[in-house]
Order: C-alpha cells, then sequence, then structure tokens
C-alpha cells in the first residue's frame, strides 16, 4: 500500500471508548508500562476513570524479613521504590477517581506512601490495608483525616485501637463496615461500642474471640445489622483466665444475635477454615494458605 494512503488508520484515531473497553483487560502492570506515553488518545484513554475505580494491589507484596523489634518487618529498599513507582504512577493516571483501594496482606506500606496515596485519593470508599506495621498513629490518622467519604475498612487487630476509631467517628460520617483481621478483645469490642455505634457490618472471621467481647459487640451496637464470626475461635473467659473454647454458642448469644439481619457463623469440627483457626490458636498464619485472606462471608468485605 502506497504511504500517504488516506484508508490506513492510524492507532490514535480509534475511538476512546473501544481503546477503554480494550485496556480493561489488561493487569496493573500491562496498564503501567508505559501504555499512556503512546500518543495523546492512548493517554486519555488510561486515565478514563472506568479503570480506576478499584486500584487492586494484592498482586504485589513486599520483600521483607522478619525483625526482632518495631516494626518487626524490615522491608528490602529495591521493594519499596517499586510500589512507590507503581503508585506514582497508578495515582497520576487515576486523576483522583479511585473508590476501592486494596494492598496485599504481605505489603508493608510506609508513613509516606500512606500520606502520598491518600492525598490523590480524596474520594476513597474502600481501604484494604491488612499490615500496618510501618504505619505510625499520625500517618494512619492524617489518612483517615482525608477519605471523608470512607465507608469500609479491612484492617489488622491493633494494641490500641481508639485513636483510630476516634478519627474515623470523627472524619468518616458514612462509615458503615468494619473487618478486623485479628484478635477482637475487650477492648477492641468496647472501643468499637464507644466510637462507631452506628456501625452496620462487622467481620472478625477466624480469630480468637472472647464470649465477653462478642457479648459487649451484640448489646452495645445497636444498629449493627451483619455479624460475620466464622471460623472464630471463641473462649469463655478473656485473658488471663485459663483458655476455655467454646464447642457452640449458648443460647444467650443466639437470642442476642436474632435481631441481626444476618449473624454468620461456622464451628464445625469438619470445617476445614474451622480447623485451621484452631490450629494456629486463633492467629491466622494467612502466609500459609495462599488467597484465602481475601475471602469473606460478606459479599461487601470479600475481594
Amino acid at each position: 500500500m502506497e504511504e500517504g494512503d488516506s484508508s490506513v488508520r492510524r492507532w490514535e484515531d480509534l475511538d476512546i471508548d473501544i481503546l477503554v473497553k480494550i485496556l480493561q483487560s489488561f493487569d496493573l502492570f500491562e496498564l503501567t508500562s508505559g501504555l499512556a506515553h503512546v500518543c495523546s488518545a492512548w493517554r486519555l484513554a488510561c486515565s478514563d476513570q472506568l479503570l480506576w475505580m478499584t486500584l487492586d494491589l494484592s498482586i504485589l507484596k513486599s520483600n521483607y524479613i522478619k525483625i526482632p523489634l518495631e516494626p518487626y518487618v524490615y522491608v528490602d529498599c529495591q521493594s519499596d521504590k517499586t510500589l512507590t513507582s507503581l503508585l506514582k504512577i497508578c495515582l497520576n493516571l487515576s486523576s483522583g477517581n479511585i473508590r476501592t483501594l486494596i494492598f496485599h496482606y504481605n505489603l508493608y506500606v510506609s508513613d509516606d506512601q500512606l500520606t502520598y496515596t491518600a492525598e490523590r485519593c480524596p474520594r476513597l470508599k474502600r481501604l484494604v490495608m491488612p499490615a500496618w506495621n510501618r504505619i505510625k498513629k499520625t500517618g494512619i490518622c492524617r489518612a483517615i483525616h482525608m477519605w471523608e467519604d470512607l465507608e469500609s475498612l479491612t484492617m489488622p487487630s491493633i494494641a490500641n485501637p481508639p485513636y483510630v476509631m476516634e478519627e474515623i467517628a470523627r472524619s468518616c460520617k458514612n462509615f458503615a463496615e468494619l473487618k478486623i483481621m485479628g484478635p477482637c478483645d475487650m477492648l477492641f469490642a468496647s472501643t468499637l461500642v464507644s466510637f462507631l455505634p452506628n456501625l452496620k457490618v462487622l467481620s472478625v472471621r477466624c480469630t480468637l474471640l472472647s464470649k465477653s467481647a462478642l457479648v459487649t459487640i451484640l448489646d452495645g451496637l445497636k444498629k449493627l445489622e451483619v455479624l460475620n464470626i466464622s471460623h472464630c475461635v471463641i473462649t469463655e473467659d478473656p485473658p488471663p483466665a485459663p483458655k476455655k473454647i467454646l464447642a457452640k454458642l449458648d443460647d444467650s448469644i443466639l437470642e442476642k444475635a436474632s435481631r441481626l439481619h444476618k449473624f454468620l457463623t461456622c464451628m464445625s469440627d469438619s470445617c476445614i477454615m474451622c480447623q485451621r483457626c484452631r490450629n494456629d490458636e486463633g492467629l491466622m498464619r494467612w502466609y500459609k494458605y495462599e488467597e484465602l485472606w481475601k475471602v469473606d462471608e460478606v459479599r461487601s468485605l470479600a475481594i
């Protein structure tokens, strides 16, 4: 075909909607590999909000080793650089349109990375961030303060939950869903009752849960609609009393839970997840179970 033939169409002439549809089939690494630099039309397509409603970084894990002192993990410098570089590209292309942000269970975000992300995701509604080892109190509170539209959070169990819940109560007026990946003790339960009385959905699956904490949740969270305690190791008394594991929930618990729209439980000896949680003594070693950390019986909290 002769040079300059008008029948030859250029890539940049492809309809933007079609190009966006094609880009939706690309994974995150392909999407951020330089496609936006091909031409102005491709740049526009790569920035389309349909591609950036969710930023799923669950495909990326930190290269780290465990250490005996806080923050209990050391992250390789190159691993940090990779995450920082990816965040810069994604957040630049997203133009503030990200509504859901998902981090891997073993992706250890730093304070600087979290602040950078929060500043560029002002409309975030759902955050899944199970690893907070490298994040300080000021870092998470600063981020939550910027996320006024936040409605759902998946977080680890932490030793001092009041400061986080207080910031959520102060800054996130539409907050409704919480998933705790780790033990829920009396302090955590009473903190939820004090600061998040309007919570509608709570998942504390696959963890150690005392009966007293469960009672506190059921009695104190009057607006709770969905509670997931599937596969939990439920103890009769909180530490330091001798641990007595309940084989089933008694009638008093079931009566309190009867007001809920959904009360999700599983304490079966034949259930593999229940067996795993018991073997791990209520402290799930998620690294042993591939992608099972993403699972939740509550559909809105699953990944």
